[in-house]
């Protein structure tokens, strides 16, 4: 009887451990980001395309960094990448604070795009760290484990931007009927209003830049093995070229930017599609923390089956599923659409790091330049946040003054997402039959 490989080795637990902390600190940089869509469209009264170049600014910076941290990576050595990634995450972070005293929304902007240079440096040499943590045949099960914390840190970022963003904006204030009054007031009271609302936006970003800051001491005094090349030759032509005729990780890297476009669609516009309902930012993280808790569900339920199912074919599977409910999403009006919104998440829990697992599967050294293409592929988080804005923008300002297939705009926008998960599930579906 054959004995099964471990997930990780005794041997290699603390390094897992250590670089398993970094998938919880960017899932948090990631979730108290999304909801500052919806927060900046406020305080500084833009509209839905100008409020997500929030996400334009911070997935941009990950496509911009990640094939320079690879190259750098591969010259030097992933706890190199690491404090160098922990170093630009915090810079970017405390550039809030004269962000805030500028009341800049173009210095904001450039404050998340250099925290998101830290976090390409972080993923690209994080997730191929985790991936050579152990035997080949455990790889993909390996790093679906370590991105189940991802979530945990998502939850934390949300937690803070309610409880001490969104809860706080005098901007989100409403009279007694439940209509917003900071549209209605003078110029002189609004610039009160968004001055105040600015600091309370600043404050949490400059104290994660501090414990970022502090976890890259502790990190630097640490002594952590290294997974370098057995050589220091860039190889960078040939590695290309060989990334290039590689037709699974080519279709691995569309599957990857499409997926990124549709989580960061569905967990940005959530507020939106809430909003329609009548429900309010604050109240709507509620059912933000309810998709991010099916998704923390669906990482461990997935990580187990991989025990027992072909990656491949559960990524089908779960693909299958998020069409089903983004169809939901689009076609039932109400709270079940609301739902269906909800359930994506769980449906999507598996994909970011199975698409990872199999683009990399058999690249050997080339997979350091391969997992720099895969973080370049979050740009899709970037790109397509903004398309679905300009469609919530073809009524007017808000989410449901114009009807597109008898629902609502906000709910056809999830049309974009839909497209996405068909996407993915080609992927898988070629990955099953072995092209």
């Amino acid at each position: 009887m054959k004995t099964q490989e471990p997930i990780v080795s005794r041997q290699l637990l603390l390094p897992f451990i250590l670089i398993t902390t970094l998938f919880a600190l960017w899932g948090f940089a990631n979730d108290i980001t999304n909801p500052m869509v919806a927060a900046f469209k406020r305080v500084l009264e833009l509209n839905n395309v100008q409020a997500s170049w929030v996400q334009m600014a911070f997935y941009g910076g990950y496509f911009t960094m990640a094939l320079p941290a690879a190259i750098f990576i591969k010259k030097y050595s992933y706890k190199t990448g690491v404090l160098i990634g922990l170093g630009l995450y915090a810079f970017g972070a405390v550039l809030f604070y004269p962000a805030a005293a500028w009341e800049s929304y173009g210095f904001f902007l450039t404050a998340l795009y250099i925290l998101t240079f830290g976090l390409a440096f972080l993923e690209t040499t994080a997730n191929p760290y985790i991936l050579s943590m152990g035997a080949t045949d455990t790889a993909t099960q390996r790093l679906n484990l370590a991105q189940a914390f991802n979530p945990m840190g998502a939850l934390a970022g949300l937690f803070v931007a309610k409880e001490f963003i969104l809860n706080s904006l005098q901007s989100n204030n409403t009279d007694a009927d439940g209509n917003l009054i900071f549209a209605h007031l003078d110029e002189s009271t609004k610039a009160i209003i968004r001055t105040n609302d600015l600091m309370v936006i600043r404050d949490p970003y400059v104290m994660l830049g501090i414990v970022v800051l502090g976890l890259a001491v502790v990190i630097a005094l640490v002594k952590m093995p290294e997974n370098k090349s057995n050589d220091e030759q860039l190889d960078f032509v040939p590695s290309m070229k060989r990334l290039a005729s590689n037709a699974k990780f080519r279709e691995g890297v569309i599957a990857q930017m499409f997926y990124v476009g549709a989580q960061i669609m569905v967990w940005t516009y959530i507020y939106q599609y809430a909003e329609t309902l009548g429900i309010d930012n604050a109240s709507a993280v509620n059912f933000a923390y309810t998709a991010l808790i099916l998704f923390l569900i669906g990482r461990w339920v997935c990580t187990y089956l991989m025990r027992f199912v072909n990656p491949s074919r559960l990524l089908f599977g779960f693909s299958s599923l998020a069409v089903l409910f983004t169809l939901g999403t689009i076609f039932i009006t109400g709270i079940l659409g609301l739902y269906c919104l909800v359930g994506i998440s769980f449906a999507m829990s598996l994909m970011f790091p199975t698409i990872y697992g199999i683009a990399l599967e058999g690249l050997g050294d080339d997979a350091k330049y391969g997992a720099a293409f895969l973080v370049m592929a979050i740009v899709g988080g970037a790109i397509m946040p903004t398309l679905q804005g300009a469609i919530l923008d073809l009524g007017g300002p808000d989410y449901d003054d114009l009807r597109i297939l008898g629902v609502p705009e906000v709910n056809f926008s999830f049309a974009l997402p839909l497209i996405c998960f068909f996407v993915v599930a080609i992927f898988a579906k070629r990955r099953q039959n072995g092209h």
